[in-house]
């Protein structure tokens, strides 16, 4: 573990958490440039409290791989093989169908395709089978009219990242992740899990509640809450092997800090500025159809402007996880966060354990 000089007070607010019953295992990282503030791990990585929760624990992150994903899109803009507003149809012409010709690249990353989910009952197995679900979104009739609102995609936004990057680049998200950044710069990252990294992977301890949705509508049913809303009806094994870049990330909290930190100084060997400045540039804001929040979205990316979720600054951008995760880069003091777990809570966004660990870090900047 290492805890930089003056950083000390992040310790005793990690340890608390543990003190206070909030953690089973868990790791928060903060790094500035290619220093390393702060790496505190602990706890269990088994619910049976026997493994250790260490620097070699793998945890999954869900939806903070959705910053992962608008990082890979990112970089095929900045390298002009790709442009946020042109349309989602002129890479994926299939994609045209029902009325959706004219949503763009940077409307779809923002949650505005009106494709939360799927309203009409199907086999919750088909999420594995990326071709079918790839096919079932071109399809579909949008469940709002494109581009008036944002509600939030799920499972659905790593399909339609992933088949864009597909069309464009040619190789899968999850290739394009290990290739170009993760093995290049030494970093524990995945969309697609090797089985020979499974017995690193922390085992989770869901929540014992259900998230607060707030006014349900038909775009929140589809998100979250019909019985194939989300993957199921295979191993807990077949989930790790598969590559959703919306929802079933894997890494560590510092390898994700790290990554963050580059963002947050513009590294061109991740993004440049004029990269990061494009994706982070504000796309809607408002309240959200799916999420009980208001929100400010990027290209991809959680903006800090509306939720505050990720410190004091309103310049700082990243995204949060199903059951507490999260991963931001802040520009304005060059730092890059990451806070896993894998004692999940309910909170859709802002889970109260990193609040706690992100307040104490700035107040010792």
């Amino acid at each position: 573990m290492i805890i930089a000089t003056g950083f000390e007070p992040v310790q005793q607010a990690f340890e608390a958490l543990f003190a206070e019953g909030l953690e089973l295992g868990a790791r928060f990282s903060l790094v500035r440039d290619d220093t390393v503030l702060v790496d505190l791990y602990g706890g269990h990585a088994d619910r049976a409290g026997q493994a250790p929760f260490d620097a070699k624990t793998l945890t999954p992150i869900f939806s903070t791989t959705k910053a992962l994903a608008a990082v890979l899109i990112a970089r095929l803009v900045a390298s002009g093989q790709l442009s946020y507003d042109q349309t989602v149809a002129s890479v994926w012409p299939e994609f045209a169908q029902a009325g959706k010709g004219a949503i763009t690249v940077e409307q779809a990353l923002s949650h505005q395709a009106g494709l939360s989910g799927f309203p009409d009952e199907m086999d919750a197995s088909l999420w594995f089978e990326w071709d079918t679900i790839c096919a079932k979104l071109a399809a579909m009739a949008p469940l709002w009219p494109p581009g008036t609102a944002s509600g939030y995609h799920p499972v659905t936004f790593g399909y339609i990242a992933g088949e864009i990057f597909r069309r464009v680049d040619g190789r899968t998200m999850g290739k394009a992740l290990r290739e170009d950044l993760a093995d290049p710069l030494g970093l524990e990252l995945w969309i697609g899990l090797p089985d020979a990294e499974f017995p690193r992977v922390a085992q989770l301890e869901r929540p014992k509640s259900l998230p607060s949705f707030g006014e349900i509508n038909a775009a929140t049913r589809a998100a979250f809450l019909t019985p194939w809303s989300s993957p199921g009806g295979r191993t807990t094994e077949d989930w790790r092997r598969a590559e959703i870049p919306s929802a079933n990330g894997h890494a560590t909290a510092l390898s994700l800090a790290q990554l963050m930190a580059r963002l947050a100084k513009a590294d061109d060997r991740v993004l440049s500025l004029a990269g990061r400045e494009a994706m982070t540039r504000e796309r809607i804001a408002g309240q959200d159809l799916v999420l009980p929040f208001e929100m400010s979205w990027g290209a991809g990316v959680m903006r800090n402007a509306r939720s505050g979720a990720f410190g004091p600054s309103l310049s700082t951008f990243g995204h949060s996880g199903w059951g507490g995760s999260c991963a931001f880069a802040d520009p304005e003091t060059g730092l890059g966060c990451a806070y896993v777990m894998n004692r999940q809570r309910a909170d859709l966004m802002g889970d109260i354990r990193a609040k706690r660990l992100i307040a104490v870090a700035y107040g010792c900047l």
